[in-house]
């Protein structure tokens, strides 16, 4: 019976996501990525006919993604994406700094060598998008070079906890990404100088400032552009 049962639950696993769930994440990349934009009317037969599926798992998503904070659905109107407030991005980035601080520390306790060798190569890949101008590679490098350190600090609590805010701070974080890039990529140097050495407080210091820094540069960006509006 056992074995049986393992080989059903195998099975489970192996299988397909459901088509409203490969929606749900269709839409939702296309979100973060920026190419729906704040603001912007979302059609269900556009979205279907762009994604090769019905409208009835576009709609089943839209509610989903309305209840993840994603898309403001409004009577009478439709669905929209979500346009963040400053106060939603305070929040946020604010509770990212924190769980960042605790990470970058732990990471300089547990990184091995080949951990921060990796470290590097990681930097560079942002330095290279950087310098070619590359806004979606360089989000990407940014997400992969903070995912290595959570990683390092081998914390699953702590990884979770950052996943679960992951996607929102490179939703947040991608219209800024080339104008903070270079600042932002000179502080990833001193960080990995921090863990390269062990010094755990000297790695939560710059890592919590270099949060702190992202989120102040959001804000500007947002009163900027809330100043033209």
């Amino acid at each position: 019976m056992r074995e049986a049962l393992t080989a059903a639950a195998t099975r489970r696993v192996a299988r397909p996501a459901p088509l409203r769930q490969a929606v749900y994440d269709a839409l939702t990349e296309l979100i973060v990525s920026g190419s729906l934009k704040p603001g912007q009317h979302l059609v269900e037969a556009e979205l279907a006919e762009h994604l090769g599926v019905s409208r009835q798992p576009v709609r089943e998503a839209l509610q989903r993604l309305q209840t993840a904070g994603w898309v403001d659905l409004r009577p009478a109107q439709g669905a929209f994406v979500h346009s963040p407030t400053e106060e939603e991005a305070a929040q946020l980035l604010g509770v990212r700094a924190v769980l960042e601080t605790y990470s970058a520390q732990l990471a300089a306790q547990n990184a091995k060598p080949e951990d921060v060798e990796r470290l590097w190569e990681l930097h560079q890949d942002g330095v290279d998008a950087l310098a070619e101008g590359d806004v979606e590679r360089l989000v990407a490098a940014n997400t992969a070079l903070h995912s290595f350190i959570t990683s390092v600090a081998a914390n699953d609590v702590l990884a979770e906890m950052l996943g679960q805010v992951g996607q929102k701070v490179r939703w947040y974080y991608t219209p800024i990404a080339k104008p903070r890039g270079k600042e932002a990529w000179n502080e990833h140097s001193q960080l990995i100088k921090a863990i390269a050495k062990g010094d755990a407080d000297r790695a939560g210091e710059v890592m919590r400032k270099h949060a702190e820094r992202t989120a102040d540069f959001y804000r500007r960006q947002f009163a900027a552009k809330a100043g033209r509006d």
